[in-house]
């Protein structure tokens, strides 16, 4: 029903329900301002609710959207931008989109070659806890833009720019010189966690990148892990599969990232050198409440199991949902029940601080008395 209404509004594309929750719209849009114009239109034609029998069912959209310029359409760039401005409305409460290409970008870009000579950039780090083992095993980083005028910038805003302006390679390649270092701070402090950094799926066929990183690995001697979604093998397979399994021959750990949430495939999953696989936080973030949710993540934890990869649930924010990961076998958690992305004194600190480790111990009882409730179910 509320797919139906909102095709009404959007006269040239197309508009279709993909999942439970999720309605993907595809529009062609003369200018920037069109398409700003067509989210409130969007969010309009849903605010009448719709009638379920005797009830009254209201509607609430979260819009996340993309654009790119008609003359450089790539399917899959925009799926990702999309994809990434989705995830950015529903975790900031507000809706998310990808800035203007254009005159806009061009000077961003300019500013980010700048930012990364100036050291304007910054690196925070979301620990990832292995529920059976109790403990922070690894953590992944995240890097920002302080911005001397704009404050701090979202990498939502920036890393698109960084691909479209070909910068991208030498942003990625500042983020590992960066965590290579905060590795050996962490480790004369005495926490050897392994430390993963999102590679772009530009820089997966790009043969001067991979050397280039596996140099910067090898001689470093630093135990990274490198995340990368399948969607950015989708681009050039052959090239990324065999690139992939360069990195995991010198020992860099490969994690697929937000499975689930884009074009996840068996076909591809098969044949990347994973060892690791991190559900997407759209499944984790309804666990509790979905009817859907919870055999859809299972199945996923059951198949990953199979193919001898340990699971990362990612957006894990309530005790609740902890215990069902827990029972389901999920091997490790990120999200902000655990911390939310810190600096690296910071997240020293926090494995330093025995509190949080004494708090998971208390909680076993909990989650083991969720369990029957759980498998009944």
């Amino acid at each position: 029903m509320t797919a139906k209404r909102l095709a009404a509004v959007v006269s040239d594309g197309t508009v279709r329900a993909v999942g439970r929750d999720l309605i993907e719209i595809e529009a062609v849009a003369a200018s920037w301002a069109e398409y700003e114009a067509l989210l409130p239109r969007l969010r309009a034609a849903s605010a009448t609710g719709i009638e379920m029998g005797d009830r009254r069912c209201t509607v609430t959209l979260r819009l996340g959207g993309a654009a790119i310029r008609e003359d450089e359409h790539d399917s899959v760039t925009l799926i990702e931008r999309a994809e990434a401005a989705l995830a950015n409305a529903r975790g900031n409460g507000i809706d998310g989109s990808v800035p203007e290409r254009g005159a806009v970008a061009s000077e961003l870009a300019t500013e980010l070659e700048l930012a990364i000579e100036r050291g304007e950039l910054l690196m925070l780090y979301q620990p990832k806890f292995h529920v059976r083992r109790q403990k922070v095993t690894c953590a992944e980083a995240l890097i920002r833009w302080r911005h001397p005028e704009r404050g701090l910038i979202p990498p939502i805003e920036f890393i698109p720019v960084a691909e479209e302006a070909h910068l991208i390679d030498r942003l990625t390649l500042w983020t590992i010189r960066q965590v290579i270092e905060d590795q050996r701070k962490m480790r004369s402090l005495g926490h050897d966690q392994r430390l993963f950094v999102n590679i772009s799926g530009q820089l997966l066929a790009d043969a001067v990148f991979v050397r280039e990183a596996c140099a910067l690995v090898a001689s470093s001697g630093a135990t990274l892990g490198f995340e990368v979604t399948e969607t950015s093998v989708i681009r050039d397979p052959v090239s990324a599969i065999a690139n992939l399994q360069v990195f995991a021959d010198i020992g860099i750990t490969i994690a697929i990232d937000d499975y689930g949430a884009g074009l996840s495939s068996l076909a591809y999953l098969k044949q990347l050198p994973a060892v690791e696989l991190k559900i997407d936080k759209l499944f984790v973030t309804q666990l509790t409440s979905s009817n859907r949710d919870p055999l859809i993540v299972r199945s996923t934890i059951d198949l990953a199991h199979a193919l001898e990869m340990e699971v990362v649930a990612e957006g894990v924010e309530s005790h609740a949902a902890l215990a069902l990961l827990t029972v389901m076998g999920c091997d490790m958690v990120q999200g902000f029940l655990i911390s939310r992305p810190v600096s690296i004194d910071a997240l020293v600190a926090f494995l330093d601080d025995e509190s949080w480790h004494q708090g998971g111990q208390e909680n076993r009882g909990p989650f083991n008395r969720l369990a029957p409730t759980w498998k009944r179910g």
